[in-house]
């Protein structure tokens, strides 16, 4: 399915077809794409570049799509491979894997300031909903561990 290119979002680099190699929804997700452009919210004389998941629901392009500065998808990639970290070397020693009087996992310096990790205390759930995470993380370990690979062999590539 084409990516549509009339719309504010204005796509350079493209994957039409993330349908298929979407996770656990592959080949049955709304998800159809992925995109590289540059932002909807771009102002008179500033251009951003984005990242864009395109949703599809059979009849249309969804309002549901998400439109993510390129710097936050890093971001993300940040937040999520030192989770993965944290569950995978330090959680299992905790009591509830969290310590709940130092709730921090880390803080990764990041232009001059840092990223704060912690575990959600204010969630009243957490105890649960951390478990959950937990079990999901380990359902999911070969989906996200193949993505990690290509990610580090591709970054090792381009020397970093």
């Amino acid at each position: 399915m084409k990516i549509p290119t009339q719309l504010k979002h204005k796509p350079v680099i493209v994957c039409e077809d993330y349908e298929n190699v979407d996770g656990r929804d592959a080949y049955s997700s709304q998800a159809k794409g992925l995109s590289l452009g540059l932002a909807q919210w771009n102002d008179r004389g500033r251009v951003d570049t984005s990242a864009k998941v395109w949703r599809h629901t059979g009849g249309k392009w969804s309002r549901q799509s998400e439109e993510l500065p390129l710097h936050r998808v890093l971001d993300l990639a940040i937040l999520l491979a030192r989770s993965l970290k944290y569950f995978r070397e330090e959680a299992y020693r905790l009591p509830g894997q969290y310590d709940a009087q130092n709730p921090q996992i880390d803080r990764i310096g990041l232009q001059g300031d840092a990223m704060t990790l912690n575990v959600c205390t204010d969630n009243p759930q957490i105890d649960g909903d951390i478990a959950l995470f937990t079990a999901a993380l380990n359902n999911d370990a070969e989906l996200l561990g193949e993505r990690l690979s290509t990610l580090s062999r591709l970054l090792k590539e381009m020397g970093y």
